[in-house]
Formats: structure tokens, C-alpha cells, sequence
């Protein structure tokens, strides 16, 4: 895994990590994943310690919204990536106590075969998570937790309480655009609560942040 780039986005615990692509006249070859490059490179730090369980891979029809989703016991982690489309992810900080709580980023991932790189975000537990896709799009994750369905829940990506400051304008627009265009969306996350609503329910205790360094809250 040639690791070229790691950012932090607006929300500094949302990490993209960029690696290379070995290019010649037939098309390319890559290492999406090696375990061993994560544990040493410096500036991954954020990742080790951390075991990827499962694998999940998912097709969307242009037009479709997903998310926001959340997992706890086990909490889950993902690293996502775009495999053909595009995708727009998105990452809600659910975490009670963040200076970042209730703010919503989204991040632009469109597949491009001709670049010298391909990225994953890294989503950690204390985010909702969810996408929106332009264009067909099929896209894999890579989870630090199993599949639990008696510990999950959801924030709707229409919730009017939503705080999108920290994301581009652009992508707000776009995101917005497809929204008055009747997307495709499962009833469980059109459905789903709005954001103070969650903030109300006694499992959101089960999210509480952490700072860097020891540092008081």
C-alpha cells in the first residue's frame, strides 16, 4: 500500500487516506489495504489498534440517499472507498461533548481510473454515516465492528437540524438539488429522527467524546 497523502478534513477525526496506483499501458495495479503500512506510516497513528471484521460492498442507482448511520456494541469504524461512480459521502458527529456535535461534512469520491491514486475516508465510531450518488455508484467499506442489529440507529439526512457550515457549499447544493428531485431513499432513514430528537434518547449516551491528549472537556 503506497500511502501518498493523509488529511484531515474539516472535522479533524475524519481522515482521507490517498494511495498510489503503479500505471503502464495495459491500465494499473494498487494495494487498496496492507496492514502493515497502516501500523507504520506516521501519520496513521489514529488506526492502529484497530482490526477490520467485515467487508461490505453496495450498488446504488443514481439518485439514491443513504444514512445516517450509527452502530454501538460493537461500535463500528469504516473505511470507505468509491469503486465505480460517484460517490458523496457524508459524516455526522454524534458525539455528546464534541466541539464538532451536530455538524455534518460531506466529502466529494468520485471514481476515476485514469488518476495515479485512489482515497478512503475514514469514518470512526461516534459518526452517523450515510452517502448520496449522483450516478450509479458501487462503493465497499471496510468495518471495524460485525453487524449488529439490536444496537444500531439512524439520523435522517432531511432533519431540518442538521449543521452543514463545516461542508462545502457546492456539495450542500448539489445534496439539496437531488433532494427536491424525490430520490431514492428507504422509508428507515426518510423515517428517521431528527437529530435533537436522537440527542433526547438515552442510547445516544452510548456516544460521549474523548479529547486528544488528556484534555479536560
Amino acid at each position: 500500500m503506497k500511502i501518498l497523502e493523509v488529511k484531515m478534513l474539516a472535522i479533524p477525526d475524519l481522515r482521507v487516506i490517498r494511495f498510489g496506483r503503479f500505471r503502464d499501458s495495459r491500465g494499473y495495479f494498487t494495494e487498496p489495504y496492507r496492514r502493515g503500512d497502516l501500523d507504520k506510516h506516521p501519520e496513521t497513528g489514529f488506526f492502529r489498534g484497530i482490526s477490520i471484521v467485515q467487508a461490505n460492498e453496495s450498488w446504488s442507482r443514481a439518485g439514491t440517499i443513504r444514512g445516517l448511520h450509527f452502530q454501538w456494541n460493537p461500535y463500528m469504524g469504516k473505511l470507505v472507498r468509491t469503486l465505480s461512480g460517484r460517490m458523496v459521502d457524508l459524516a455526522l458527529d454524534i458525539r455528546k461533548g464534541s466541539p464538532t456535535c451536530g455538524k455534518i461534512i460531506a466529502y466529494d469520491m468520485p471514481a476515476a481510473p485514469d488518476r495515479e491514486f485512489d482515497e478512503w475516508i475514514w469514518v470512526p465510531p461516534g459518526f452517523a454515516h450515510g452517502n448520496y450518488f449522483p450516478e450509479a455508484t458501487q462503493i465497499e467499506y471496510l468495518c471495524t465492528g460485525e453487524y449488529s442489529q439490536g444496537c444500531e440507529g439512524s439520523v435522517s439526512p432531511f432533519a431540518p437540524d442538521l449543521d452543514w457550515s463545516l461542508a462545502s457549499p457546492d456539495l450542500v447544493e448539489d445534496f439539496r438539488a437531488l433532494v427536491e428531485k424525490d430520490p431514492l431513499v428507504s422509508d428507515k432513514d426518510r423515517n428517521a429522527m431528527s437529530f435533537a430528537e436522537w440527542m433526547k434518547d438515552p442510547r445516544s449516551d452510548n456516544f460521549k467524546y474523548a479529547p486528544p491528549n488528556g484534555e479536560s472537556r
